[in-house]
């Protein structure tokens, strides 16, 4: 039985909305930890919808917040009660991406998905075995979990964004290449950017890229400041 998730939505500046940017947060924390992120890319994406939903269960180690799965290393859980959330929780996601793209009209191909840490790993693990594919996805200081499988259950292939701090202590760095690797041998065009000098965390320079990748791939002209710039 899947779990309603409750969510925090920013509608479209211009009042005509088409397209879906829906953060996923990180572990301990809410959707209204990302939702704030709308503020500085609305200007840019006038006519996008933000949503971004709070993970279905309680953090066994924030009850103030929520987690997506258990995360052993963390909670002390079992590897079973981590994959059984794991699972409940990418069937909770998916009821919950099909329910606002209908509610608000907007397609998968007009949809990103932009996830941050624990809220990355289910992005890249849901996006590519859904179908229609999304526009895109944007990973923030996550990790590709179980990339073994992926080749075997791949049904999609939305270009990815992987975008992590160098001097991330609680994702490690390095998970950024391994997971470019597994993505690009599925054949999943994948960009990515290191932001110097930042923890974990987004840092400008990160939210920068991440913008320009969602205007590309939503298809959003220039905007006349872009113009003036060349």
């Amino acid at each position: 039985m899947t779990r309603t998730l409750e969510f925090g939505k920013r509608p479209a500046a211009s009042g005509q909305a088409d397209s879906l940017v829906i953060f996923l947060h990180g572990y301990g924390a809410d959707g209204n930890d990302l939702l704030g992120l709308a503020d500085p890319l609305a200007p840019h994406l006038p006519n996008t919808v933000f949503a971004a939903p709070d993970a279905p269960e309680r953090s066994a180690m924030n009850p103030m917040g929520f987690q997506w799965f258990p995360i052993p290393w963390i909670d002390g859980s079992s590897e079973e009660a981590a994959a059984e959330g794991m699972a409940r929780a990418v069937d909770d996601l998916n009821v919950f991406l099909d329910q606002i793209m209908e509610a608000e009209g907007i397609p998968a191909e007009r949809t990103v998905l932009v996830g941050f840490s624990q809220g990355t790993m289910i992005s890249l693990h849901v996006a590519p075995r859904r179908e229609p594919p999304f526009a895109g996805v944007v990973g923030f200081s996550g990790r590709l979990l179980e990339p073994e499988l992926l080749a075997d259950e791949i049904v999609s292939r939305p270009p990815v964004l992987l975008i992590h701090g160098d001097q991330d202590d609680v994702v490690p760095p390095q998970s950024l290449p391994q997971a470019a690797e597994a993505l690009q041998a599925a054949g999943i065009d994948v960009y990515a950017h290191i932001m110097r000098g930042t923890a974990h965390g987004i840092a400008p320079d990160g939210l920068s890229v991440a913008l320009a990748f969602i205007r590309q791939v939503l298809e959003i002209e220039d905007e006349p400041d872009d113009a003036e710039d060349e």
